[in-house]
């Protein structure tokens, strides 16, 4: 009978990974808004798409507790750094995957097949939802532009639905090819 050994510390190998990741989905967004033109409702679902996929290839690849909220420090720290993103939406993304962190955990753990589904599907809502309250703060004096950006987040999130999907198609092929246990 084989046992395995849970280690509580972070190997190497999952560390690159998940810096490794955390660039692709940043590069695939900006390279999607760059080829479709901008914010259109192609390239928002598109890069919403292709973000979710990879963070649910991610949270299988690497399924540790503490996974999705590393994953969201680094991702945030490329954006700011290397694409002049705000750094104010990192508490909000920072909250979103203690979220689905604690969504994740209260579903059986990060270990459990479906975990990384529950993880992203709550994560990919609390980070609208609180971009939006956020937004909604900052634009109070005109609540009329919130009628603006809501339809365009859902747009968005239409995309990390479907991502949801592909990510859960693209886990199928990489354990038939052996790349994910």
């Amino acid at each position: 009978m084989e046992m395995r050994i849970r280690k509580r510390r972070w190997e190497p190998r999952e560390l690159v990974l998940l810096g490794v990741f955390a660039a692709a989905a940043k590069l695939s967004s900006l390279l999607i808004a760059l080829a479709g033109g901008g914010m259109n409702p192609v390239s928002l679902v598109a890069k919403n798409l292709v973000f979710t996929a990879l963070l649910i290839v991610l949270l299988t690849k690497v399924p540790k507790a503490g996974t999705l909220l590393l994953f969201t420090a680094v991702s945030t720290l490329v954006s700011v750094l290397l694409m002049g993103g705000s750094m104010a939406l990192l508490p909000a993304a920072l909250v979103a995957a203690v979220l689905g962190e604690a969504a994740a955990a209260a579903s059986g753990g990060a270990e459990k097949p479906w975990a990384p589904w529950v993880a992203a599907a709550v994560y990919d809502f609390a980070s609208k939802s609180i971009s939006l309250g956020v937004s909604y703060l900052f634009m109070r004096e005109s609540p009329a532009l919130m009628t603006v950006v809501v339809p365009v987040v859902a747009v968005g999130y239409l995309g990390s639905l479907l991502g949801l999907w592909v990510g859960g198609k693209t886990v199928e092929e990489l354990k038939h090819a052996g790349f994910v246990r």
